[in-house]
């Protein structure tokens, strides 16, 4: 666990969903601001993840922290370069949803298994263009993140990070390409 610099006084939780990837934990262990069947890497869970720093190198107060980086790109055996969040969670584009106008077709249900991705701060992305970031209102007023003007989503079939479970699913699911194109294979 971590504390936040930036809170100063007793109840103060002002780091809570700083660069979509901290949380407070509740009383029980469990993320306060953990949705209800979130996917993973998206704020459920008794362990803290996302933190941008390594193992065993927590910072100490006062010193510097290692920049965090909310999405990077992985190299896949068979998928080549795909984009992954924070956690390494591999994201996913959506056949039925669509780009220009930016439209979405997953949701009520469809977001059971395929989780929308939370915004990013564009300064915190490593090998995908940040022009290439954006975001979109969903139809329940939350936003999402775009990649390409591509809605973008987890998938809570895939259970380790790096898992490409996703890939193809009903032949609308795609895994995300650093340049925000659907990854063949």
């Amino acid at each position: 666990m971590y504390r936040y610099a930036k809170d100063t006084k007793a109840g103060d939780a002002l780091g809570e969903g700083v660069g979509g990837t901290w949380h407070v934990l509740g009383p029980d262990g469990k993320w306060a601001a953990a949705g209800k069947g979130a996917a993973p890497g998206t704020g459920t869970g008794t362990e803290m993840q996302g933190s941008g720093m390594e193992q065993g190198g927590g910072a100490k107060e006062g010193s510097k922290e290692a920049p965090k980086v909310a999405l990077s790109v992985r190299k896949d055996a068979k998928l080549g370069n795909i984009v992954q969040n924070a956690e390494g969670w591999t994201l996913y584009r959506f056949d039925k949803d669509s780009a220009w106008p930016m439209k979405i077709g997953c949701v009520d249900s469809c977001t059971d298994t395929w989780k929308p991705a939370p915004l990013v701060d564009k300064t915190q992305v490593s090998g995908v263009d940040p022009k290439l970031i954006g975001s979109v209102k969903r139809p329940d007023g939350t936003e999402q993140l775009t990649i390409d003007c591509w809605p973008v989503y987890t998938f809570t079939g895939d259970k380790a990070p790096g898992d490409v479970n996703g890939q193809g699913k009903q032949n609308l699911w795609w895994a995300v390409t650093d340049k925000g194109k659907k990854a063949a294979g």
